[in-house]
């Protein structure tokens, strides 16, 4: 009778970042986009996923991965992955303008902001449209530097991914193949 050969091991359940973030990356990595350039687009989609203004950072990212030819879905998933970094960054740039423009940084809470923006609209850009501005010109100034740092750290970890993908195309998702 011949010998059936043993079955592997069972392999541990993958975790929702494994599948949701890793994996999507990877399947890129072996359809044909250098690593280069989804760290690139993993550093640039982080840099306006943070970007000071609610609501624009989706549009945003789409707008800048179209003129630069950046990866669409890892753009779009690096702009979700940074979505519970946002609020904070957000004070931390109002406050980097106050520094900036030398202008004393008032604190507001988001309800009298909320009230303002309802009740007295002109009145609310006067008072925050300055603050929005020093917050943009503050994430302007950090974005290039927040971009070199990223990539400089992605690359090199989407390079040894890629390289460990084509190495070994058996483990993982079975679904995906690299590119010859």
């Amino acid at each position: 009778m011949p010998e059936t050969p043993p079955a592997p091991p069972p392999s541990a359940p993958r975790s929702f970042l494994q599948r949701r973030v890793i994996d999507v990356i990877v399947a890129q990595a072996t359809q044909g986009i250098t690593p280069s350039k989804i760290a690139l687009t993993i550093a640039i989609g982080s840099a306006f996923a943070l970007f000071p203004i609610l609501g624009t950072t989706t549009l945003l990212c789409l707008l800048v991965g179209i003129i630069l030819r950046l990866n669409q879905p890892i753009i779009q998933l690096v702009n979700g992955v940074c979505t519970p970094l946002h609020l904070p960054v957000i004070y931390g740039f109002i406050k980097l303008g106050a520094v900036i423009f030398r202008v004393p940084y008032a604190h507001v809470g988001i309800r009298l902001m909320n009230h303002m923006f309802w009740d007295d609209p002109h009145e609310f850009w006067i008072r925050f449209g300055t603050a929005a501005f020093h917050a943009i010109v503050a994430w302007a100034i950090v974005a290039p530097f927040w971009i070199t740092l990223v990539y400089c750290v992605a690359y090199p970890t989407c390079k040894e991914i890629a390289r460990r993908r084509v190495a070994s195309p058996g483990c993982g998702d079975h679904s995906v193949h690299p590119v010859p």
